[in-house]
């Protein structure tokens, strides 16, 4: 970062720029190198009003809602990092069918367990994953037979030139685990997003709750982790692939790929960006020797590695 573009932003943000953070402190992997500074929001008028402002002073930036499903270089990054806090939630059930309204801050578990409360239904199947709306817009997030495409009704997101706008479902073209945002790197920013949903009794929804989340706690493993490293290939599964490449277990330093679901690699306290990543690598190498299969990353990878 140019020494011009940090007295900018300090003259733009004032107190709100927090100057050489740690990723590792926001990453639900737990690891992560230096960024020049990091901005937390908690509005959507924050929201809009940063990145605007970044994009005026043309200076990189990331948005970053819980940090999962990314993998920070030890290197750190030479952007700013916008913390999207903005999580203020609406479920309106006096409309047939009712809708939920959530700010791209707000925790995914969060909208599914508060909408159930009100017997709403539609979002069950997101209680058990981490991340935040904004993010699981971005990639497609699902589970449980579920995912953003058959949830999402419209997103509102700000676009670096033609302000804000609502999108259809079908604008963001989802594919599996990634959106047109994703696959083309629009400068965009996502503020909100309408999902579909349905009536039903507080019981049943908490039902599906508890069932999902207690199928996570029997096949996920606990800890530091990205979540899912690599996206399914068609007609099977990454852990069972990297499981049958005899990778269970695998460590380099403090990393491991889990023995309880291969593909997820843990941070048993104290590994490295570095690390992670070169069990990735020999993950999709030996999968690939063995099997003729390319895992594609469902993760994205920000920063160097080598």
């Amino acid at each position: 970062m140019q020494m011009k573009q940090m007295e900018d932003l300090r003259t733009a943000f004032g107190a709100k720029l927090h100057e050489n953070v740690s990723m590792a402190n926001y990453t639900t992997a737990r690891v992560g190198g230096l960024v020049p500074a990091l901005i937390s929001v908690h509005t959507l008028d924050d929201l809009s009003f940063t990145a605007q402002t970044l994009w005026d002073l043309s200076v990189p930036f990331i948005i970053l809602g819980s940090g999962s499903n990314i993998l920070v270089s030890d290197k750190g990054l030479d952007a700013i990092v916008v913390h999207n806090r903005a999580h203020n939630l609406k479920i309106e059930t006096k409309v047939d069918p009712p809708f939920i309204d959530a700010e791209s801050g707000a925790i995914l578990g969060t909208v599914a367990r508060q909408s159930a409360l009100r017997g709403v239904s539609g979002m069950e199947w997101a209680a058990p994953v981490p991340g935040t709306v904004g993010g699981a817009v971005y990639g497609n997030a699902g589970a449980h037979g579920s995912d953003m495409k058959a949830s999402l009704n419209m997103a509102k997101i700000l676009h670096k030139t033609d302000g804000i706008s609502d999108w259809p479902v079908e604008k963001l073209a989802y594919e599996y685990r990634s959106s047109i945002l994703k696959r083309e790197k629009i400068p965009a920013v996502i503020l909100s997003a309408t999902f579909n949903a349905v009536s039903t009794s507080r019981d049943q929804a908490w039902e599906k709750i508890n069932a999902f989340q207690a199928h996570r706690k029997q096949t996920q493993p606990p800890g530091a982790s990205m979540g899912s490293m690599f996206k399914n290939p068609p007609g099977d599964f990454a852990g069972r692939l990297i499981e049958a490449a005899g990778l269970k277990g695998r460590r380099i330093g403090r990393a491991m790929i889990s023995p309880i679901h291969a593909n997820f690699i843990i941070n048993l306290d104290g590994a490295t960006a570095q690390e992670i990543w070169q069990l990735m690598n020999i993950a999709q190498e030996t999968v690939l020797n063995k099997f003729g299969i390319t895992l594609e990353t469902e993760i994205e990878c920000l920063g160097e590695f080598n």
